[in-house]
């Protein structure tokens, strides 16, 4: 095992009837004081490799590591080294958060109340009402205080900002890079992408169970294509953007193309020689538009993990 790696698997699988793969063959290592995202779709293997993870059940074959130990065999001193927010969070409804909080302090073995306090300030929420009067937003910041308030050394979180609105996103962000630079780990599933693209320092991208990559988010921010928004004056057809070398992904309306391109700019300057543009812009690709490039429809394109 990797000297740093926190989180570390195997050909890690878990397999259904009838030859169905939740997750095949995952091998992945999350390293001390990063954010790691874990990103794809609804149902393509994210909770099944935090369930996989915890021990909530048992893999077909492969096998799983945290802080060196297997999850399996060590599951019980594993888990008192983490804090883990489901993505869906059942507790109980007549209780009040303080008294979850408490309680769940007490099985942790004690739990520092001034930094609860402090978590629930940021996130402005209240920790005296009952756990049934609140929202799905509310239910999801009990949860990352629940997660939060024993500062563990890895934080696992499923879809974490589900339910919080814009600025609780920004105090959620907030709140993850001070877990990293404090030197703990954070194991981020999420399908929204802006939020990996704010947080992570790597980001892994799964497709139908199977690892497509594993790359740094700057990297991915400085893919080698970009998106190109030029409006005319008059109606184009796309035909004569189509045929132009490195050009792809072409949408047309009315007067206004969007295209892909990849390579230089002069093939592009020299085809709309004879148009009369009205505005052009070139963007830098987000993630979303790096995202989709692993999920086309002409099968995935695979590059080295890092």
């Amino acid at each position: 095992m990797e000297h740093n790696a926190i989180i570390q698997t195997q050909n890690l699988s878990k397999q259904y009837k009838g030859n169905v793969y939740a997750l095949k063959n995952l091998n992945l290592d999350v390293q001390r004081g990063e954010i790691f995202g874990y990103l794809g779709p609804n149902g393509a293997g994210k909770t099944t490799t935090i369930k996989l993870l915890l021990d909530m059940i048992r893999p077909s074959s492969g096998q799983a590591q945290l802080f060196g130990s297997d999850v399996t065999r060590d599951s019980v001193a594993v888990r008192g080294r983490l804090g883990f927010l489901p993505g869906e969070l059942n507790l109980w409804e007549r209780q009040t958060s303080m008294q979850i909080i408490r309680y769940i302090g007490h099985v942790r073995g004690g739990v520092d109340l001034r930094y609860v306090h402090e978590l629930a300030e940021r996130l402005q929420f209240d920790l005296t009402k009952k756990v049934r009067s609140y929202s799905t937003g509310n239910k999801r910041k009990l949860g990352l205080i629940l997660a939060l308030m024993n500062q563990p050394e890895l934080l696992i979180l499923d879809e974490p900002t589900s339910g919080l609105d814009p600025l609780m996103q920004q105090i959620f962000n907030e709140l993850m890079r001070e877990a990293r630079d404090a030197g703990r780990t954070v194991f981020l599933s999420s399908h929204v992408l802006g939020e990996v693209q704010a947080i992570c320092d790597r980001v892994g991208i799964l497709r139908s169970g199977v690892l497509q990559s594993v790359q740094r988010v700057d990297s991915l921010s400085q893919a080698d294509f970009r998106v190109v928004t030029i409006r005319f004056q008059a109606p184009v057809a796309a035909g004569f953007l189509t045929a132009i070398p490195n050009v792809t992904d072409v949408h047309v309306h009315e007067q206004e193309a969007k295209f892909q391109l990849y390579g230089d700019f002069d093939p592009v300057l020299r085809a709309l020689s004879g148009q009369y543009i009205t505005s052009m812009e070139v963007e830098k690709p987000t993630l979303e538009d790096i995202f989709l490039k692993f999920y086309n429809t002409d099968g995935v394109r695979q590059t080295e993990p890092v």
